[in-house]
């Protein structure tokens, strides 16, 4: 069988999740996120954070999140901005479409947006009635494209937003590698200062499934449970979630996963550049994307499992790589062997 770096979730989850999961199974629970396990770990997500007036709530998939977010917040008329690598804009089967709101795209090389991105969109929609209304933004950390947000740059973008009046949506599906990254400077305290609503990724960071969504922003705190509920989000066995994160985050088990699943890609990427190849964007979290020469990857897919991302030309392709918390560092130097062997 051949040894996969398609994603970060063809794994179960960590031991310590299923077991926390198994040791529970008995106890009984009051149902619909308001058990022991998962009211525990909202309140250790708020101490880590150091933000006790928060929202935390747990749903089972990041389009879930993502839909139940947008839905939400957003009026019949108004629409959420998003660059054009966005997980919402590709990824989604039109699930926010499906709600009757338009995603305004932008076009954006290294999966990033900036208030100058923004100002065009707003520009281009000041029409009154006549044209939607824009009043999000979404972004994501890491990026589709494997980049982070510095400080300064989610800086820039609270400021902008909070001046104009519009929300600050940050997709965390992979916060844990993007906060592990080498280059990171961003705290998750600094998340929930700077955005009005955030969601931490637990189904690409150990868990079975899971994500959590946390709200800062107390105009989007009200009635958020009956949007859980409508769209079919409110688990009986609420606390399947709960245990989970519960175990993710008691020692810090979340972040040592997410640092394990950087250390992998790194070298991966370090030793890629080494023999001479490229990368197609500055990734510093668990997804890489390398050039490579399409004979080099006809010799990697005999063992190996990736994305052909998208075609240079007739002799080079860019893949996507992406490692896990649960990657073996001896495939990642099979792997690497093939392509010193081959260069």
């Amino acid at each position: 069988m051949k040894y996969s770096f398609l994603n970060d979730y063809s794994e179960g989850a960590h031991p310590k999740v299923l077991d926390a999961l198994v040791s529970s199974n008995m106890a009984q629970q009051t149902p619909y996120g308001d058990d022991d396990y998962s009211n525990t770990a909202k309140k250790l997500i708020k101490d880590k954070i150091g933000n006790q007036n928060l929202d935390v709530f747990f749903v089972s998939g990041g389009t879930q999140a993502n839909l139940i977010i947008i839905s939400a917040a957003l009026k019949s008329h108004e629409s959420v901005i998003s660059a054009n690598t966005g997980h919402i804009t590709l990824r989604e089967a039109g699930a926010i479409e499906a709600t009757g709101h338009k995603i305004n795209s932008v076009i954006s090389s290294d999966g990033k947006l900036t208030k100058e991105d923004i100002v065009e969109v707003l520009k281009e929609h000041d029409f009154g009635a006549h044209v939607v209304k824009p009043k999000m933004v979404y972004i994501s950390n890491a990026t589709e494209i494997g980049t982070i947000y510095t400080k300064s740059e989610l800086t820039n973008l609270s400021d902008f937003c909070k001046k104009n009046n519009l929300y600050l949506f940050l997709d965390g599906a992979r916060l844990g590698s993007a906060l592990t990254a080498s280059n990171n400077d961003i705290s998750l305290s600094d998340i929930a200062n700077l955005t009005d609503i955030f969601t931490i990724g637990g189904t690409k960071n150990g868990a079975l499934i899971g994500e959590v969504i946390i709200i800062t922003n107390d105009k989007l705190k009200e009635d958020f449970p009956f949007h859980i509920k409508q769209r079919g989000a409110m688990l009986s066995k609420g606390r399947i979630l709960g245990i989970q994160f519960l175990e993710l985050f008691k020692d810090d088990l979340f972040f040592d996963l997410a640092k394990h699943s950087n250390i992998m890609a790194s070298k991966l990427s370090e030793s890629i550049q080494a023999n001479g190849y490229k990368m197609s964007s500055a990734s510093t979290s668990n997804q890489i994307f390398p050039i490579l020469p399409n004979q080099l990857i006809t010799e990697l897919e005999k063992n190996f499992e990736f994305y052909r991302w998208s075609k240079i030309n007739d002799e080079f392709t860019i893949l996507r790589l992406v490692t896990s918390w649960a990657t073996e560092e001896s495939k990642v130097d099979e792997f690497i062997d093939v392509i010193n062997i081959n260069n």
